[in-house]
């Protein structure tokens, strides 16, 4: 990833709009989501595309590591971000007004429920996104390189 390199936000109306004032404010506007609720910026490399993509998603943190859930409302497949990650673990994220590369792996079967608490504590509905769709949402592990 280089700093010239054009990035392309989500497709999604209402989460580009939110990517733009979070940008635009360096973080200022959009960091805080909901009252108690923060958001980073994630930009991975689409796996079929070669183009960086970024997208805002809500984090929580274990120890220095940041934590992000590809839960995309419980539907039946996986988010294009995670899919993404898995071809290509190298990311970069904005948390605020600061940006520094990552590396992101699955949290393992042993880490998970641990992860999944922290999660579900910051966003409750990540329960009900799981009892409405067949596949294991993951909770996806940001470590900074």
């Amino acid at each position: 990833m280089t700093a010239s390199e054009p990035v392309q936000d989500s497709p999604e109306g209402w989460v580009a709009d939110h990517i733009q004032r979070y940008v635009a404010t360096a973080g200022a506007e959009g960091h805080e989501w909901r009252p108690g609720v923060f958001t980073l910026l994630l930009t991975a490399r689409g796996r079929r595309s070669g183009k960086l993509r970024r997208t805002a998603l809500i984090y929580g943190r274990d120890g220095d590591d940041y934590l992000v859930v590809g839960s995309q409302g419980g539907a039946p497949q996986h988010p294009a971000w995670y899919l993404n990650l898995l071809v290509d673990p190298q990311a970069r994220v904005q948390v605020g007004p600061e940006a520094f590369a990552v590396r992101a792996r699955p949290a393992t079967p042993e880490e998970k429920p641990r992860m999944w608490r922290t999660m579900t504590a910051i966003w409750p509905a990540y329960d009900q996104y799981q009892a409405q769709t067949e596949r294991e949402i993951p909770v996806v592990v940001l470590e900074r390189v």
